[in-house]
């Protein structure tokens, strides 16, 4: 291996290869959502990062690339209204998110400046980076000689060895009366326990693979198109693609964020989904990169 090859893989694990049963189809799963039925994947060994991408490795990529997210180019992106400071609430736009009225659109919030102007990631270092859009996760993972992963190898990757718990440590939430994610604890949206937006990215205990924080936190960006309905296909990395009506562009994002709470969002299971529009970075999405 190559001195290059192994800066690559630097911080990544070994996920072997072999079929995993991939989806949901229990009590808590959403059919909506395209979690079931539950299928036997094929994968090839990969590698993939055991940690969210962080603000420290994204700023060298910034500082080397210059690169511009989209929510830079926008002007603005969106904010939870719990993190709003002083000086981001004065720049704060008209208008809420439907059915989402703590989703607050602030000028000038983007990953360098989580809630708007007058914040800094100066101290969160270790933190994932947030604001950045399938676009930017794309610019980084070639600049490090890596790509997203697929939605298959990023749900393998999470269950850590685990065949069909609910959780990558497990099938309870909180074993032992023990927190092992970064999720809302509280009445969402009005009270909260537990950590207020991120948390560094090597929080709580690693799953059965090494990867941490693949529940919560922030929502993972994944290579693949959305769509709700599966068919077989004869590619080397995944036996099975999923396909379903035309959903344009967007991509599947995975893991649930800290905004996620069981009164109306549980996508903090292994097996949940939803998606967003490749342009779009809110103050819950990140990534993490695959190799192989």
């Amino acid at each position: 291996m190559t001195r290059a090859e192994r800066e690559v893989l630097r911080g990544m694990v070994l996920i072997p290869g072999g079929e995993f049963r991939m989806g949901a189809e229990d009590s808590e799963a959403s059919p909506a959502d395209g979690e079931g039925p539950v299928r036997v994947v094929r994968l090839d060994p990969f590698h993939i990062d055991a940690c969210a991408v962080t603000n420290r490795q994204f700023a060298g990529f910034v500082k080397h690339t210059g690169h511009r997210t989209d929510a830079e180019r926008h002007g603005w992106s969106y904010v939870f209204d719990g993190l709003l400071i002083p000086a981001g609430r004065a720049h704060v736009r008209p208008g809420t998110v439907p059915g989402a009225t703590w989703w607050r659109p602030v000028d000038g919030a983007f990953w360098r400046s989580p809630e708007g102007p007058g914040s800094s990631v100066a101290e969160r270092p270790n933190h994932p980076v947030v604001h950045v859009s399938w676009n930017d996760a794309e610019a980084y993972a070639g600049w490090a000689g890596k790509r997203l992963p697929t939605e298959a190898e990023w749900e393998k990757a999470a269950r850590g060895g685990l065949d069909g718990a609910r959780y990558p440590w497990g099938d309870e939430l909180t074993p032992r009366g023990r927190h092992r994610c970064n999720i809302w604890r509280g009445d969402f949206p009005a009270r909260h326990t537990g950590h207020l937006g991120t948390c560094p990215v090597n929080a709580f205990g690693a799953n059965g693979y090494g990867l941490y924080n693949v529940a919560g936190n922030v929502w993972e960006w994944t290579s693949d198109r959305w769509s709700t309905g599966w068919h077989r296909a004869d590619t080397p990395r995944t036996r099975v693609n999923p396909r379903g009506p035309d959903d344009g562009d967007s991509r599947v994002i995975r893991g649930g964020s800290y905004l996620c709470h069981h009164s109306y969002c549980n996508r903090y299971r292994v097996a949940a989904r939803t998606y967003n529009t490749p342009d779009s970075g809110t103050g819950h999405m990140g990534f993490r990169c695959a190799a192989g």
